[in-house]
Order: C-alpha cells, then structure tokens, then sequence
C-alpha cells in the first residue's frame, strides 16, 4: 500500500559543530534529492567556533543565526517558527544520524502524528549512564502517561507543526523539547509511533549535556508536566505517603516509647489532606482548561 509522504522542514539546530556540520548537511541533500519536497533549516545558536562562517557559505540551506547560545529548545523553536510545511522533522549536525535513516520515518506520516527515531537498535550507540538516566525518566514518565515511552528524548524526530504549536508555551527555553513533546503528545491521546534507528557515535566536538544536572532537570520537566495535565497523579501519591508516615510515627513511637506525639501526627495528617485538596483543585483547573 503506498504511503504519503508531505514536504518536510528538516531542521538542524548546531552549536560548536564545524568540523561536522557540512558532511551532515551534504548527507541530507545527497540521501534526499529527488525523493520528496523539503527545506532545510539551520539554526546556529551563538556557536563560539567557526559554525557561523561555514554555515553562511552553504547554499541551499535556510541559514539563521542565535547571537549568543540560547539552548537547544530555543533553536528548535526558531526553526519551527520560520518553517514553510507542515511537517517537521528534527535532526543533530553532530553526526550521529545519517540522512538514510529520514526513510525509516516517512512511511508513517498518514498514521501518526508524532515519528520518533527510538535509540533501541542493537545498532544503536548509546552510553550506558545517559540510557539508565533516560529509563528513569521514561519510567515516571509512562506513569505519568499511561503509555510506553520507547525513547523519551530522541533528538531525531518526524511531528506536525501543528502538535508542537499546540504546547508551545510548555516548552523551555535551554533544552528538553523532545521530553516536552513526547510526554504532550502521550497524555493528550496523539498518535505516537517509535521506530527503531541507527545512532552512531558523535563525530565532532563534545556533547553539552551534563548528566547529573540535565537528570533532575529532565525529572523537574516532567513533574511540571504531570501537575499540569494529571495533577492527581501527583498529589494523591503524595498525600498517601503523608497519611503513611504519619501513621507508621505513631505505631513506631507507641512501641518504643509508650507515648503518641500528637502534635507530629496532626502535622503529617494535615499535609496530606493539604496535599489531597491541592490535588483536585489542580484537577478541576485542568479540565475547566480544557473545556474551554
């Protein structure tokens, strides 16, 4: 059965990537021509090397220009913004994905709404630290969702415009629009579709994501993200956990002392309805949101 395929806006967001950013592009223009419409869009956030003046000499190429480093979602946006089509696909100038592997997307395009390029390949490169972290994360996130997440925070991806306008005031400004937009996606019933890709070692340069810092703030995004599409997923677990120690300090103390600490019990009581109430409040902000 043929499928479609629509023009696509390929976007390439690059910082400090000029020993690898015209091989990336060159692979694209040499994969694609031909074969469908698309554009290409890259965006140079305010690299600090020579990035700049490569990519201004490159033609075909719909160059713009970050005057300082404004983070990996701020350029995504950027080119999403000064996008012609309809359809948007993400890719890294690093080199981690070949062009060949656009084609293992596309065939989806008239079913789903968002394409994902999942890192689960047995030919995939991935660094041990960054897939446990990224388990985690997915972990709370399929919570969260109530749907497996594959790979959460795949930089090599296939959306229409239209999704990613739809939550464009949840995305932050330095990174985590993949993780923004997967778990969006997820809750709000979009059809999702993970496909196996190739990922090969970066090339060039070295990578800006810091493992530890970038874990909790991947953690606090989604955890923003739950209060604001399932604020009961949160609250009510929190609540029962309030409700458990405060019951299990009375047990404990009980036993050992022979005396209740009426005042810690109170506390602990309190918070939790506290944190209940907060809960459906949140809840009835959601959907009085979403009816409107």
């Amino acid at each position: 059965m043929p499928q479609n395929i629509y023009p696509i806006s390929i976007i390439i967001p690059a910082y400090n990537e000029e020993k690898t950013i015209v091989a990336a592009i060159d692979d694209i223009k040499s994969e694609l021509s031909n074969k469908f419409e698309y554009e290409l869009i890259v965006v140079n956030d305010g690299s600090t090397d020579r990035t700049k003046e490569v990519l201004s000499q490159i033609d075909g190429i719909n160059f713009l220009n970050h005057k300082m480093n404004l983070g990996y979602s701020s350029s995504l946006k950027t080119g999403i913004n000064n996008a012609r089509y309809d359809w948007i696909l993400t890719t890294d100038g690093d080199g981690s994905h070949l062009a060949n592997q656009i084609s293992r997307l596309t065939p989806f395009m008239d079913e789903y709404d968002l394409i994902i390029g999942a890192r689960t390949s047995k030919d995939a490169y991935d660094t041990s630290s960054r897939r446990f972290g990224r388990n985690i994360i997915a972990i709370f996130a399929q919570y969260i969702s109530h749907s497996k997440i594959d790979d959460i925070n795949s930089g090599f991806r296939l959306f229409k415009k239209s999704l990613s306008k739809r939550f464009w005031h949840l995305f932050p400004e330095r990174f985590s629009f993949s993780t923004t937009i997967t778990v969006a996606a997820h809750v709000n019933h979009y059809a999702v579709k993970y496909v196996p890709i190739e990922v090969h070692k970066r090339k060039g340069g070295s990578s800006s994501i810091k493992p530890a810092k970038d874990f909790l703030g991947f953690l606090n995004i989604i955890a923003r993200l739950a209060i604001y599409f399932k604020p009961l997923k949160v609250f009510v677990p929190l609540s029962l956990l309030f409700f458990i120690i405060a019951i299990s300090t009375v047990m404990i103390d009980y036993f050992l002392t022979g005396m209740i600490l009426d005042t810690t019990f109170a506390i602990l009581v309190t918070t939790g309805i506290q944190m209940l109430v907060f809960g459906f409040i949140a809840e009835m902000i959601v959907k009085r949101f979403y009816n409107d």
